[in-house]
């Protein structure tokens, strides 16, 4: 990280870093928070120090906000630096050139298990936090985690195992972890790949995890500039790996279609014994005009006049019995930030929901005008079963963060019985809130809304952690 009076375009507006660490309490509310929302709502994201330029927008210190809720009311909100070895100082290689993997940002995602709350990123070992967003430590579960462990585990809603991974660009670019419901890692085994990639997500059912080994691959000579150091390979090909969880480290292979893919939204597996994976896929033309700098030139071919920069919600079915593979687009071009039901991670589901922040540029680009159209932002609902999409639309002047789904407390509850909750920024960064709406109904009015204290930047991922947990 350098110092700089230049402000990036990506520490701008709503990417804006605040910088100060705050506490409010008794936040005002507008409608009425359902009593059930009892616990804290977290979230996680990239905020670099003052006068920082990390040189990426992913670079940042990991800064976690939080809002308390307790019976009915808002009762705070406060801001903390994740406090890494990073944030204190400490080069992210240790003297033999290896990484440290407590010099990292943890910027990326919050989760709870087994009664400890980790900040994540997949750079790196996990931080420890308390529930009031004090910083505890590194965690490497007893010295067992010796690799990276990526920012989207999942935990599986039956056993409560936590499944995770880590990757990194020297030998074994790959490994499986899985981390018992008591909070034990009791198991870690390499999966062979080609090379090292930017393996952002992964995917579990209740009897597999399935990797995503893409063709966004690292590369020494630009990590040595400072920048990200991954870059498009139309060499290296694109293919989803199935693993079973009772046999760590044997995985199949399935080739499909070039894409890159940052987030998951589920997996399953169906009636017939396919492998049914649900995220928001990005053709490669769609990362050129994304990321020019990890993509093709965005002015050369692969930027087709149907390149958007955006993702589509896809499926991906994988046949054990035969080796095929069908693709299916679910949407058109714009959500992100897929999230579903935690009960139903690894089973069938219904809904999936997903944030938009997009432009009606398809038109522009290709009058080679550029992008100009208006910014539209939502929370989106997809029913699976009715093919229909429930849209709250925020206006031109909020973006959304990722909607977290919360159930109710009622007894066989329907799958979208309960709420989302999303943290909304106005664009110029100035202004922030805490939406929530009825997963039933999305696009109605909202349940509650709760005025933040400070405009919080936009962020990456977050989660509800229930009292007594917290």
């Amino acid at each position: 990280m350098t110092t700089t009076d230049r402000v990036p375009d990506y520490l701008q507006g709503h990417f804006a870093p605040v910088p100060d660490e705050i506490t409010a309490h008794d936040l005002p509310v507008s409608g009425a928070l359902p009593p059930e929302l009892t616990g804290r709502y977290l979230r996680n994201g990239p905020n670099p120090l003052p006068g920082e330029d990390p040189g990426h927008w992913f670079a940042g210190h990991g800064m976690l906000h939080g809002i308390r809720l307790r019976d009915g009311r808002a009762e705070w909100y406060r801001n903390r630096w994740v406090r890494t070895g990073l944030l204190e100082g400490r080069p992210p290689f240790t003297p033999d050139g290896t990484p440290d993997l407590t010099a990292v940002p943890a910027n990326t995602h919050v989760v709870p298990h087994a009664g400890r709350i980790l900040a994540l990123v997949e750079a790196g070992l996990p931080y420890e936090v308390t529930p009031d967003l004090g910083t505890v430590g590194a965690v490497d579960f007893g010295g067992r985690l010796r690799t990276a462990m990526t920012a989207h585990p999942k935990t599986d809603p039956v056993t409560g195992d936590l499944h995770a991974f880590g990757y990194g660009f020297t030998p074994p670019y790959l490994t499986y972890h899985r981390v018992s419901a008591a909070g034990e890692l009791v198991a870690s085994a390499g999966i062979a790949v080609p090379g090292p990639t930017l393996m952002h997500d992964f995917a579990i059912t209740e009897r597999h995890a399935i990797f995503l080994d893409l063709p966004m691959t690292f590369r020494m000579d630009i990590a040595l500039t400072g920048a990200m150091p991954y870059q498009w390979d139309d060499g290296y090909g694109a293919r989803m790996g199935v693993m079973p969880l009772e046999r760590p480290g044997e995985v199949r292979w399935f080739e499909i279609d070039p894409c890159f893919v940052f987030h998951v939204g589920n997996a399953h597996t169906d009636e017939r014994g396919r492998i049914v994976v649900d995220g928001a896929r990005y053709s490669p033309a769609d990362v050129a005009v994304m990321w020019p700098s990890l993509g093709d030139d965005p002015a050369g071919p692969a930027a087709s006049a149907a390149a958007t920069g955006q993702a589509t919600l896809h499926r991906w079915t994988l046949d054990p019995a035969t080796g095929a593979v069908t693709e299916t687009a679910l949407s058109e071009a714009g959500p992100e930030f897929p999230t579903v039901d935690d009960a139903v991670v690894g089973r069938p589901n219904r809904y999936t929901y997903a944030v938009l922040d997009s432009a009606d540029i398809a038109a522009d680009i290709a009058a080679g005008t550029g992008p100009s159209g208006v910014p539209r932002a939502a929370v989106l609902r997809h029913d699976r079963v009715r093919d229909e999409l429930a849209v709250h639309e925020l206006g031109p002047d909020v973006v959304a963060g990722e909607a977290v789904f919360v159930p109710s407390a009622a007894p066989d509850r329907a799958e979208d019985d309960g709420w989302l909750l999303s943290i909304t920024t106005t664009r110029d960064g100035r202004a922030s809130e805490l939406l929530v709406l009825d997963a039933r109904a999305p696009a109605d009015d909202p349940v509650a809304r709760v005025t933040l204290p400070r405009g919080v930047p936009s962020g990456f991922h977050g989660s509800w952690v229930p009292d007594p947990q917290a």
